[in-house]
């Protein structure tokens, strides 16, 4: 399994040092959490944070765009940095064209589906995408705990992608910790956002080396 920590629960008055802490932690990109407080009812940061912290990894940016309108800045965080550009089923900008878009920019293009969305939603743009995100919590706050009603949509999705000999990320956002990151293995994610989790490790490096054997 990989693991993209979200910075969402770092301190950010040290932004540059957490960026350090994530890459010495073993993780293999970084999970950057962008919320306009329109579809979620937070805000986080936007296109400038991002553009400021590119050049202090060399991790990939895996940023998701908790916004009711994302096709709108997709241009800006394209620029900015980003290598994976992933919004929500849920949203109101125009999915196809949205996904056009990305990938003109030359972006990797995922999907995320929250709780109540489900897994059949994304199965018609599959073959258009490099990851599906599944939404274990409600997006928009961190330290929510792991809704374990969400492994047969994970499930769903693995069968349906093997069963389109695709190659299709299945990420989960949402309580993964030590605990809950075996259970969304075996239904069929490979790449875990843990935030809180890997954050408040005694031991971060050992906790990414164990989600790295699943």
């Amino acid at each position: 399994m990989k693991v993209s920590p979200s910075i969402l629960t770092c301190n950010y008055a040290h932004l540059e040092q957490e960026m350090g802490f994530v890459k010495d932690s073993g993780a293999d990109m970084v999970h950057l959490d962008v919320m306009d407080g329109v579809f979620v009812p937070n805000l986080s940061f936007g296109p400038p944070v991002i553009a400021a912290l590119r050049p202090v990894s060399d991790l990939p940016f895996d940023v998701h765009l908790m916004m009711q309108y994302p096709l709108r800045l997709v241009d800006a965080f394209a620029d900015a940095g980003a290598d994976i550009i992933n919004f929500h089923m849920e949203c109101s900008s125009p999915i196809q064209e949205t996904l056009d878009v990305i990938k003109a920019k030359g972006k990797k293009a995922a999907l995320t589906l929250k709780p109540a969305t489900p897994a059949e939603a994304v199965f018609p743009y599959l073959d258009q995408l490099s990851m599906v995100l599944v939404m274990t919590v409600e997006p928009g706050f961190g330290g929510q705990k792991f809704m374990e009603d969400m492994l047969p949509k994970i499930s769903g999705l693995r069968r349906e992608i093997d069963r389109r000999d695709l190659r299709v990320d299945i990420e989960v956002d949402g309580g993964i910790g030590a605990a809950t990151a075996p259970l969304v293995a075996k239904a069929g994610a490979n790449v875990a956002v843990v935030g809180s989790a890997l954050f408040n490790a005694n031991d971060p490096q050992s906790l990414v080396n164990e989600l790295h054997t699943l």
